[in-house]
């Protein structure tokens, strides 16, 4: 639609030179807790992983 490609050759032409410049940008917010819940996922699976591929070696697994 007419209407949108002009709003983001608008953009673009506004922000462009946002992308080249060093040192601008500002750094993203991480939030902690998050994260945190997220290791504490992984964690989980990989000692469920671990367990399973201990215990399928026997019918022929890893």
């Amino acid at each position: 639609h007419p209407t949108m490609i002009h709003q983001w050759k608008r953009a673009l032409l506004e922000g462009a030179s946002g992308v080249f410049e060093r040192g601008g940008r500002k750094r993203p917010e991480i939030y902690e807790e998050p994260v945190k819940e997220l290791h504490a996922k992984i964690g989980e699976l990989a000692v469920a992983n671990s367990f399973l591929e201990r215990k399928l070696k026997p019918w022929g697994g890893k």
